[in-house]
């Protein structure tokens, strides 16, 4: 089906003619942005220990960066912004702009960054190694984005309910024309290196093959700087011994992936209704009969799989669907994952 959002491209033509290949710009991709937090909204969610905010401001030619959280989110007239990361997390409209980009994974989408920017306010020329979507509040913005050695700039004046689509090693660069809200969408990205260090912290905690080298009838040394061959023997013998399976990658992957963030707080609410919904902090996954949900790990009698993976997918469901996990739900309510709540209309 086409999609206003993506300039009449349905999802799969998009995903096809321009993730990661090229940029996508539409203007009035979204009639109503929504109730999003305003400026003082925003300094509210600023000054909290449980969320990520910066200031960043362009001053003699150079750029400052101050990381919050702010007491009071002061920024000059010109040249100027403030930063906040994860709102969805903590505004329900927020949260509902980032799932109308549920054509990706849930696996790969982050968070909602919201940005003010006084009249020259930006962050400077930059390259991320991640796709964005770059949606235009109130006020004007003047972009700049350079393909892969800069081969080619294309420039764009947003205004309100545009989108810009970037994708990763793209230079791209916006600068406010005029005091303006945007709203980046942005994907998570795991690096090799990053997964491999993270995997090795995995095989520790479960317990990695362990040995102590001895080296009785060692002879005297006649080279005492040279690493002793037995050594490295032992210790080629005992990392061959770490082993691990596809089965043992899955359950990884899973819990690397909803593993909150480090300053990512719960807080149980005592909600009634009908209906069970995450808490946009809650990332619960699935992949064959394994479900995970915020770095934890579970599996679930057959018969109780396919309502799981629904309330996984669409983030919510019907309480009785779930009535056979009625203590697993106990739990997460009393942990602040899900809530429930009246159905809709």
């Amino acid at each position: 089906m086409k999609s206003r959002l993506l300039g009449g491209l349905t999802p799969r033509g998009f995903l096809r003619r321009h993730w990661q290949k090229r940029p996508l710009f539409v203007r009035a991709a979204l009639e109503q942005i929504g109730n999003l937090p305003d400026r003082r909204a925003l300094a509210a969610l600023a000054a909290r220990d449980d969320v990520e905010s910066r200031i960043v401001e362009h001053r003699g030619g150079r750029w400052q960066t101050t990381h919050g959280p702010f007491k009071k989110a002061c920024l000059g007239k010109t040249n100027a912004t403030l930063l906040v990361s994860g709102v969805n997390f903590h505004d329900r409209a927020a949260d509902r702009l980032l799932r109308r980009f549920d054509f990706i994974p849930q696996a790969r989408l982050d968070d909602v960054m919201v940005s003010f920017a006084t009249p020259g306010g930006g962050v400077g020329p930059h390259t991320d190694s991640y796709d964005v979507f770059l949606i235009q509040g109130e006020g004007t913005r003047r972009w700049a984005v350079w393909s892969p050695g800069h081969s080619r700039k294309i420039t764009q004046v947003t205004k309100p309910g545009d989108l810009l689509y970037v994708p990763p090693g793209w230079k791209h660069d916006g600068v406010a024309l005029e005091p303006c809200f945007t709203y980046s969408i942005g994907f998570r990205a795991p690096r090799g290196a990053e997964l491999g260090a993270a995997f090795l912290d995995y095989l520790h905690e479960r317990g990695l093959p362990d040995a102590v080298y001895r080296d009785a009838g060692l002879p005297p040394a006649t080279q005492t700087a040279r690493i002793p061959g037995e050594m490295l023997f032992f210790a080629t013998k005992a990392l061959q011994r770490i082993r691990w399976s596809r089965s043992d990658i899955v359950t990884f992957l899973g819990e690397y992936l909803t593993q909150p963030k480090p300053h990512v707080v719960f807080r149980p609410t005592g909600s009634r209704g009908s209906q069970l919904r995450l808490d946009p902090k809650t990332q619960l996954l699935y992949f064959g009969d394994r479900f995970f949900i915020n770095g934890e790990a579970f599996t679930l009698p057959r018969r109780h799989r396919d309502a799981m993976r629904r309330l996984a997918d669409r983030r919510r469901s019907e309480i009785a669907s779930l009535a056979g996990q009625a203590k697993l739900i106990g739990e997460w309510r009393r942990a602040g994952y899900v809530h429930l709540e009246k159905r809709d209309g």
